[in-house]
Order: structure tokens, then C-alpha cells, then sequence
């Protein structure tokens, strides 16, 4: 018997429910590791035998994991640990690295990478006018072939003058051409995914997503950078340390 599931114990003179108690356990047992992303849960009729209870009991249980978007079940094939994104909201760090950091494979699907003229918006956060020009990166980005989020950028020509030269991550880019970002100014909301946001996250229409606005400034004070990124809300965790 695998360790990880050894070490599953539950106790029906408990007030709590079996079902919860083990779905309980198994999440402790995701967050701390002891089953990594694509692997393989042991199934319904393996929780079952193993731990004497009911296959309804362990069904119960999956299915609280799979509403919590830890796990995702394939028909015909099993039932896997979900890739997520645990994401400091303190650090500067490009989704590039924060994917190989957690072990994922990334990737992008490049959906537009053009220049254009700023909105009014766009143009008072960055500091240009409107007959300034900009390059626009708009593209999913994918942990494992999942679509986990749908990014848009827009950056001064002075810092991205040909947009088809930005091939995977922006910030190595950036760090290649002499102007990395430094630090940022990020925002974190929430909306529902409208008919095209939600075909291109691959999720129901108006799920919702989380939305991170990144302001990103060069060393010499400039703004450089203005990202959008709607996050998938079954793939993505943020984590603030407190300290007193």
C-alpha cells in the first residue's frame, strides 16, 4: 500500500461525517505534496476497500475535492491530481518561471502580438499619449496543455518595438533586451466570463475568473508594462506571508 494512503485514518465515533473526514485528508495530503500534479488518485473502489467504507462514501469525497478543483476525472482513465498555481501576491515573477518552479511544463497559444494606439486608459497608466504607439500580446497561456489563463499585455514601443520577436516569456524578453521589469503594482479582482472569455479559458460562460491588473516599472521609474491576466479559479491560488 502506497504510504500516502496508509496514512488515511478515519474514525467513525467522529461527529463528522466519513465522507468529509476523508476528503479532508486526502486535500492535506495534496497541499503537502504527498500527491503531485497529473498523478493518479486511487479510485473510488480502492478508497473503499482500503479504508472499509462505502464506495458512495468515497464518492462523496472525490467529488468535494473535484467542486474544490484539486483533482479532475478522466473518463476512462482514472481520476488526477489538478496542476494549480500557487502564486505569491509579493514576488515579482513571470508565469514562465512560476510553471517550472512548480514542476509544470508552460506554454503559450499565441492569440494576437501587433502594435497598435493605447486606449485612454491604457495611455494614462503607462504615461503616453494618444498618438502613441504600442505592442499588444494577447495570448493563453497553458500549464501541461491546460489553458490555466488568458493574458493581455500592452507595452510602449520603446520598450517592445517588434511584438513578433517576444516568442515565449515576456520577462526574459524584457531582461534580454537591457529593460526587465523591476517591480509592480498588481491588483487582484474577480468578474464572470463573458461568451469569448469564457471559450477561450475553456469554462462555462459566466464562471468566474480572477483578474490580476499588473503595472510593471523599469529601473528608471517608467511604466513598461500593463498586463491583464484572467485566471482560472480551479488552477490558480495566491498566498500573502503576514508577519508581525
Amino acid at each position: 500500500m502506497p504510504s500516502s494512503l496508509s496514512r488515511l485514518q478515519l474514525d467513525p465515533s467522529r461527529a463528522t461525517p466519513l465522507y468529509r473526514q476523508l476528503a479532508q485528508q486526502l486535500i492535506d495530503a495534496i497541499e503537502s505534496g504527498d500527491w503531485e500534479a497529473g498523478e493518479a488518485l486511487p479510485s473510488e473502489r480502492v478508497l473503499a476497500e482500503t479504508l472499509d467504507i462505502s464506495r458512495i462514501t468515497a464518492r462523496k469525497a472525490l467529488d468535494r475535492l473535484v467542486a474544490l478543483g484539486l483533482i479532475q476525472r478522466n473518463r476512462g482513465s482514472g481520476t488526477f491530481i489538478a496542476p494549480r498555481l500557487n502564486q505569491s501576491l509579493t514576488r515579482l515573477t513571470s508565469f514562465t518561471d512560476l510553471l517550472v518552479q512548480r514542476g509544470h511544463r508552460p506554454s503559450s497559444r499565441w492569440l494576437e502580438r501587433r502594435l497598435g494606439v493605447p486606449t485612454a486608459e491604457e495611455g494614462l497608466r503607462l504615461g503616453l499619449t494618444a498618438d502613441s504607439r504600442v505592442a499588444r500580446l494577447k495570448r493563453l497561456r497553458l500549464a501541461d496543455d491546460v489553458v490555466v489563463a488568458v493574458e493581455e499585455s500592452c507595452l510602449p514601443v520603446s520598450v517592445v518595438a517588434d511584438p513578433q520577436a517576444v516568442e515565449h516569456s515576456l520577462y526574459r524578453y524584457l531582461e534580454a533586451q537591457g529593460t526587465p521589469v523591476v517591480r509592480a503594482l498588481q491588483h487582484v479582482s474577480a468578474c464572470n466570463a463573458d461568451t469569448e472569455l469564457a471559450a477561450l479559458a475553456e469554462v462555462a460562460e459566466s464562471q468566474a475568473l480572477l483578474v490580476m491588473t499588473r503595472l510593471g516599472y523599469l529601473a528608471d521609474g517608467r511604466a513598461a508594462e500593463l498586463t491583464i491576466t484572467y485566471c482560472r479559479t480551479d488552477y490558480y491560488d495566491f498566498m500573502v506571508e503576514l508577519t508581525q
